[in-house]
């Protein structure tokens, strides 16, 4: 089954709202209409190759979407996948940008992203720390916790995207690879 997915070329995230809003085509003009899926198949220039990944678009899909444990997502979940979905290949944003755009708490994004089903379509890897430590991945934080493999596979993901960090894990230059927002 192809992957079904928003085109990100005619997908925004309204932080004001916590809306996602999708230009679309009609005849020779285009009109910007909330709540209207686009379905397409998408080929993306992202390092991490995400085709077989199913990412619900509507209200209906997503209230009957069901982890592999069997659980539903919040829609604090949504809110903090659609909007991590807009940040750029080679861009990095924080747990603090991220909450402060779609609500709740920079820890509650990082849950929201531990448990990341859609894992690298909706690119949790592209949030760090407010400090721009490379922070956590897949449940580990840093170098140190657990057995420190997740945060290498990380650093080495968006090393792959051209964002740099040091040997201590913090992101090198931030004014060329953090991305507030629209």
């Amino acid at each position: 089954m192809p992957a079904i997915r928003l085109d990100k070329t005619r997908f925004s995230y309204n932080p004001a709202t916590k809306k996602a809003r999708v230009a679309c085509i009609s005849g020779s003009t285009v009109a910007d209409k909330p709540d209207t899926p686009i379905r397409t198949t998408v080929t993306t220039q992202d390092p991490i190759p995400s085709n077989d990944i199913y990412f619900p678009i509507d209200a209906s899909e997503r209230k009957a979407f069901r982890t592999r444990s069997g659980k539903g997502l919040t829609s604090h979940q949504w809110d903090v996948y659609d909007y991590t979905i807009s940040i750029p290949c080679g861009k990095v944003t924080t747990y603090k940008d991220v909450s402060a755009a779609v609500g709740g708490s920079p820890r509650s994004v990082g849950n929201a992203l531990r448990t990341n089903p859609f894992a690298p379509y909706v690119p949790c890897h592209r949030v760090i720390a407010s400090s721009f430590f490379i922070g956590g991945f897949f449940g580990e934080w840093g170098k140190d916790h657990k057995t420190g493999t997740r945060c290498n596979q990380k650093l080495g993901i968006l090393l792959s995207e051209g964002v740099n960090f040091d040997k201590k894990g913090h992101l090198v230059d931030p004014d060329d690879f953090v991305w507030r927002g629209q």
